[in-house]
């Protein structure tokens, strides 16, 4: 099951968090929100022109749709041959002057379908739209914690990045980091970016691809929510990072986490907590009560904070704290991952928390590839 979690506008943007839930009743495909209605699919002409292959139908289509927005794609793509050039061309003789308004967003989208078809990357067009990611949007980079440009080469330049190598441009595996992040990232795994951190710690080093061990290690929570792991070892895991908007996270124990840090963000804290206790067994709640006693006194500071993204450091930083973490493996270890997914679910339902659940069930990793690493099909 994954479920989302769908913070209002008011507060710190849109969020979601995938948990494997068994009670899910709604899939990817139902999140209607973030569908674009204004687009108009390409025609049958790819086949039309013989154009048989997933590469040249998907690079037809990405033509079509740069001439529906008004867009020119790269020069370097507009040789005869290119399947995109034939798109945009036909695209072009169709819709004239009669093109779709046109934003940043909208340019980031097309940039992002053009990286992802040059590599043979699968895109899911279906979920992820312009206005699917403008809502990632951020203004600093959830790793480095550096101001986002749109600078073009600079190394905190804004890029849209998969999480999961293994999969593809898929709603729910996405996040906006620097350009510098992103190479760094490159093709690692969670637990590559882990071990890197760690061994920066330990020296001579103290920096690798041009991040420090608290960068390598946000980018490795970053990278395990959307990747399944043991328990046991989620619930060991420190909440470095907390869940960029509209990400899976698909260890209930880690959104449970997420759910109770966040509390604090917003005033009215302490009695959301006693209510989230008071949906716990004797024992859990006594261990519940110790694990917040600990997180308190080191995120009071931030209740003197306005500014949202310090606001979020001071809770991220929170957990770097030695009893804090053993408090909370404590506590999360006596539930299984079905109590902590229910847990949730019923913080949700009860408003103690101003985010909304959404499940996705089996439907979680749809769109993703996973069977094909992220690869396109060849058909």
């Amino acid at each position: 099951m994954v479920a989302v979690i769908h913070r209002p506008a008011a507060d710190i943007p849109a969020q979601q968090l995938a948990l494997p839930m068994a009670m899910a009743h709604a899939s990817a495909r139902s999140e209607t929100e973030a569908t674009d209605p204004s687009r108009t699919d390409a025609p049958d002409a790819p086949d039309a022109a013989g154009m048989t292959s997933s590469h040249e139908r998907v690079g037809f289509e990405l033509g079509w749709d740069y001439a529906h927005h008004g867009q020119t794609p790269p020069v370097e793509q507009l040789f005869q041959q290119s399947p995109l050039q034939q798109g945009w061309q036909l695209g072009r003789a169709t819709f004239g002057q009669r093109t779709l308004k046109s934003h940043r967003h909208t340019q980031q989208w097309l940039s992002l379908r053009l990286h992802a078809w040059l590599r043979g990357r699968h895109f899911e067009t279906l979920l992820v739209t312009p206005n699917y990611l403008q809502q990632l949007d951020t203004t600093h980079c959830p790793i480095s914690r550096l101001p986002l440009t749109d600078e073009t080469l600079h190394p905190q330049q804004a890029s849209i990045d998969r999480l999961r190598d293994d999969a593809g441009y898929a709603a729910g595996n996405l996040a906006l980091i620097s350009r510098a992040a992103n190479q760094a990232k490159a093709d690692r795994t969670w637990q590559q970016a882990w071990a890197m951190g760690q061994s920066l710690r330990q020296g001579p080093m103290v920096q690798a691809g041009g991040l420090g061990a608290d960068a390598w290690e946000r980018m490795a929570v970053l990278m395990s929510f959307v990747t399944e792991m043991p328990h046991d070892l989620a619930c060991q895991l420190p909440m470095l990072v907390l869940p960029s908007n509209r990400l899976r996270l698909f260890n209930p124990i880690q959104a449970l986490q997420a759910l109770v840090t966040r509390q604090l963000a917003t005033p009215g804290w302490s009695q959301r907590l006693t209510r989230l206790e008071a949906l716990l067994d004797d024992q859990q709640r006594a261990d519940f009560s110790r694990f917040v006693l600990a997180l308190v006194p080191r995120v009071l500071r931030s209740q003197s904070l306005t500014d949202p993204m310090a606001i979020r450091w001071a809770l991220e930083d929170a957990w770097r704290d030695p009893l804090l973490q053993r408090r909370w493996t404590h506590f999360a270890r006596q539930l299984t991952p079905q109590q902590a997914e229910q847990l949730v679910h019923r913080a949700a339902s009860k408003r103690l928390s101003n985010v909304r659940v959404q499940q996705h069930g089996a439907a979680a990793t749809d769109g993703w590839a996973l069977d094909r690493q992220g690869f396109r099909t060849a058909a």
